[in-house]
């Protein structure tokens, strides 16, 4: 059974230091894959990689192991591993499920959360809010800044919910759109003020309106699938040939 903890582990920040060799290749190639510098599809060759992440074969395969359980890596038998692949099926799933579990998470907690709760909606919007006056920059380290704030304000909102089996979920789900955010964000095929999004919601929620924040927060997470659905055929192909 999953222990009786509020916040997932996915929806938290990786911000200590590793405790060991192998969750430190873990957290950097996590990145990697997140980033796209390990493209979607792409072969992930032991012996090239341990040289790159300055770690021995073992701590790699242990570290490549934790990815596979994340389901960002694939294992493929005798044949390695690969980075787990993308796909618009994949996306449209991910948000329909992340959909009815995030919902029914923040009804729970605007019924459940007292004040430390609305401290941290509060806090984690601040420094949300902040943070998105700097994404006009487009630059990487712009997003990663924003990805920390936007996980840490959606694990507020949802943090009052007693069930750590829908946050242990959730926590995967998150990990997984996240590859698709970075595709996005700064697309504009659709119009979108993430922010105003951010302050309805956070609106909605302070003022403990369950419906309104619900159908905000399952407006939200649908915008960027439909964005994702205006790429290319091309971009989801990326790295699988090799």
């Amino acid at each position: 059974m999953l222990q009786n903890s509020h916040a997932s582990p996915s929806l938290e920040a990786h911000s200590a230091a590793p405790k060991t060799l192998a969750e430190g290749a873990y957290l950097q190639l996590r990145r990697d894959i997140i980033e796209g510098v390990l493209p979607p599809g792409s072969k992930l060759r032991v012996e090239h990689l341990k040289d790159n992440y300055a770690v021995g074969a073992g701590t790699l395969r242990e570290a490549l192991a934790l990815l596979v359980a994340d389901s960002l890596v694939v294992a493929q038998g005798q044949r390695g591993f690969r980075v787990a692949p993308i796909s618009l099926h994949d996306i449209e799933d991910i948000t329909r499920t992340r959909i009815i579990l995030e919902t029914e998470a923040l009804r729970q907690s605007i019924s459940q959360g007292d004040g430390d709760w609305s401290d941290r909606v509060q806090q984690t919007f601040t420094q949300l809010s902040f943070a998105e006056r700097g994404l006009a920059d487009e630059s990487a380290l712009r997003f990663n800044e924003w990805e920390a704030c936007n996980r840490a304000f959606h694990a507020s909102l949802i943090s009052a919910c007693p069930s750590p089996w829908i946050h242990h979920f959730l926590g995967i789900l998150y990990q997984q759109s996240e590859r698709y955010r970075r595709l996005v964000l700064f697309e504009h095929t659709i119009p979108r003020d993430i922010h105003a999004e951010h302050v309805e919601l956070f609106e909605a929620t302070i003022a403990r309106d369950a419906n309104r924040a619900t159908q905000l927060l399952a407006i939200h997470i649908n915008l960027t699938f439909q964005i994702v659905g205006c790429l290319p055929a091309e971009r989801f192909r990326q790295g699988e040939a090799g």
